[in-house]
C-alpha cells in the first residue's frame, strides 16, 4: 500500500473516531443536562412549598390550612399551588422573592452553580406580571423550569430561569472529559507513530531496492571480467603468450579482491552495528600507513592526484586494519567526489583527549541539510547524486563504515563541508588510557 493511501486511511479513521467521540460526548451531555433539569424542577417546587410554608407564622392562632383535597378534580396540581391559595383567603401573599431566595440556597446545597431569577407569568399568553431579574442579567445560555401554577384557576405560574447552568453540567462531566481527552491524544499520538513507522519502513524499502540493484550491478562488472578472463584461459589462447596470460590473472585476481572487500565490508559494518567486533587496539606509527595508502591511490587513480600530509602526532591507539579501512573509505570518496584535479589533505594532532586526524578534499561538498544523515547506512548526500559527476558507483557504506569503526574505538566522526567548496571529516580517536 502507497503511503498516501495510508495517510488518507488514517486521516479518515481519526476523523471516525472524532466523530464517535464527538456523538458520545453530546449525548453524554445531553443525559446530564437532563438530570440537572429534573433536579432544578423537583428543587424549584420544592422552594415554591418552603416560601408559601412562611406564611404559616403569620396566621392567626388556630387557623388551619389544608393541602390538596383527596376528592379535588385538579389532581396534577402541586400541593404548593393549593397552600398559596389557601393563604390569599388571609391575604398572605406568597413572595416570588423569597421563592428566588429559597431556591438559590436549595441550588448550592446540590452544587447546581448557577445565576437565576423568577417569573411569574400570566398562563395565557406567557407575559410577565412579576419579575426577580436583575436588568442587567444575562437571558444567553438560559435553562427554563417547569412553570407551577401559582393560581387555582392556573391562571397565574410561576417559573424560575437559571442563567448559563452550563459549568455545572460541565463540571460533572469533568471525569469524562479528561479521560476522552487523554484517549484522543493517545489515539492520534499512535496513528502519527504508525505513519511515522510505515513512511521509515517505505524508506527503508525504497533503500534496500536501491540498495540491491546498486550491488548487483556493481558486482555484474567484476564477475563478468572474471568469467572473461576464465574462458579465455580455458580456451588455451594465452598459452603462447605467458605476459598475456599473467594480466588475465592479476584482472581476476583484483577484480575477485573487490568482491571480497565488497563483502567484507558489508558483512563488517553488521557485526559493528551488533557489537559483536572487538578492536584489536595497540599503539602504532601513523605514518606508515598513511603512504601505504597514498601509494594505493596514486597507483590507481585515474584523476591528476596530489596529497598534502602535516602529522603533527606520529602515534595512534586504536585498531589499525579499521582505522586503515576508514581513512581509505574517506580517501576513495575524496576521489570520487571531486572534480578533475584530486587535492587531499592529510593531518593529525593530539589535544587533552584524543588523537584527531583530518582528511580534506576540494569536492564536490555537502549541503548542510544533508550533513546530519551522511553516516547514516545507504545514505548517499543529495549534492552526490545530483552533482555533474554523473553515476558514481557506490553503496552509501563507506561513511557508515566509518562511523561505526569510530564508535567500536569510543571515538566519534565530525564533517565540516561547504558545498562545491570542500570537506573535511575528522576522526576523534580516543588516546590510550593507563589502567591503575
Amino acid at each position: 500500500m502507497k503511503v498516501a493511501y495510508v495517510k488518507i486511511v488514517a486521516i479518515v479513521g481519526l476523523i471516525s473516531v472524532l466523530l464517535l467521540q464527538m456523538v458520545w460526548l453530546n449525548n453524554t451531555y445531553s443525559i446530564i443536562k437532563k438530570s440537572v433539569v429534573d433536579e432544578g424542577n423537583r428543587l424549584f417546587e420544592e422552594a415554591i412549598a418552603d416560601a408559601a410554608s412562611l406564611n404559616f407564622n403569620k396566621l392567626p392562632k388556630g387557623t388551619t390550612v389544608f393541602g390538596a383535597p383527596r376528592n379535588s378534580k385538579n389532581k396534577h396540581l402541586p400541593e404548593s399551588t393549593y397552600l398559596i391559595e389557601s393563604f390569599l383567603e388571609y391575604n398572605l401573599e406568597t413572595k416570588i422573592s423569597q421563592i428566588d431566595s429559597i431556591f438559590r440556597i436549595l441550588l448550592d446545597q446540590k452544587n447546581i452553580n448557577a445565576n437565576l431569577y423568577v417569573n411569574r407569568i400570566q398562563t395565557e399568553d406567557n407575559s410577565i406580571v412579576e419579575t426577580t431579574r436583575n436588568s442587567s442579567a444575562t437571558i444567553w445560555g438560559t435553562v427554563k423550569t417547569q412553570a407551577i401554577p401559582f393560581r387555582f384557576d392556573e391562571s397565574q405560574s410561576v417559573q424560575a430561569i437559571m442563567l448559563n447552568p452550563y459549568w455545572t453540567i460541565f463540571k460533572r462531566m469533568g471525569l469524562l472529559m479528561i479521560a476522552t481527552a487523554i484517549m484522543m491524544i493517545v489515539v492520534i499520538t499512535c496513528i502519527i507513530y504508525q505513519i511515522k513507522i510505515i513512511i521509515r519502513q517505505d524508506k527503508i524499502a525504497k533503500v534496500r531496492e536501491d540498495f540491491s540493484y546498486a550491488m548487483i550491478h556493481d558486482m555484474k562488472t567484476p564477475l563478468s571480467s572474471i568469467l572473461a578472463c576464465t574462458s579465455l584461459l580455458h580456451s588455451g589462447k594465452t598459452e603462447s603468450t605467458p605476459q598475456l596470460r599473467e594480466r588475465y590473472f592479476c584482472i581476476i585476481e583484483d577484480e575477485t579482491g573487490h568482491l571480497l572487500n565488497l563483502a567484507n565490508k558489508v558483512l563488517t559494518i553488521s557485526k559493528l552495528e551488533s557489537h559483536k567486533l572487538e578492536m584489536a587496539k595497540i599503539t602504532f606509527q601513523l605514518k606508515p600507513m598513511v603512504e601505504d595508502l597514498i601509494e594505493k591511490f596514486s597507483a590507481k587513480c585515474a584523476k591528476p592526484l596530489h596529497f598534502t600530509l602535516n602529522l603533527q602526532a606520529e602515534e595512534v591507539h586504536g585498531d589499525e586494519e579499521y582505522l586503515k579501512e576508514a581513512i581509505s573509505n574517506l580517501i576513495d570518496n575524496a576521489i570520487k567526489y571531486s572534480y578533475q584535479t584530486v587535492d587531499i589533505s592529510i593531518s593529525s594532532l593530539n589535544n587533552a583527549t584524543h588523537t584527531l586526524i583530518k582528511v580534506r578534499d576540494n569536492g564536490i561538498g555537502i549541503s548542510e541539510k544533508d550533513v546530519k544523515h551522511i553516516f547514516e547506512k545507504f545514505e548517499r548526500a543529495s549534492a552526490f547524486k545530483r552533482s555533474r559527476l554523473g553515476k558514481v558507483a557506490g553503496f552509501g557504506l563507506g561513511l557508515n563504515y566509518v562511523y561505526q569503526v569510530m564508535e567500536a574505538h569510543e571515538g566519534s566522526v565530525t564533517v565540516n563541508s561547504i558545498e562545491k567548496e570542500f570537506s573535511e571529516f575528522t576522526l576523534y580517536i580516543p588516546l590510550k588510557t593507563n589502567d591503575l
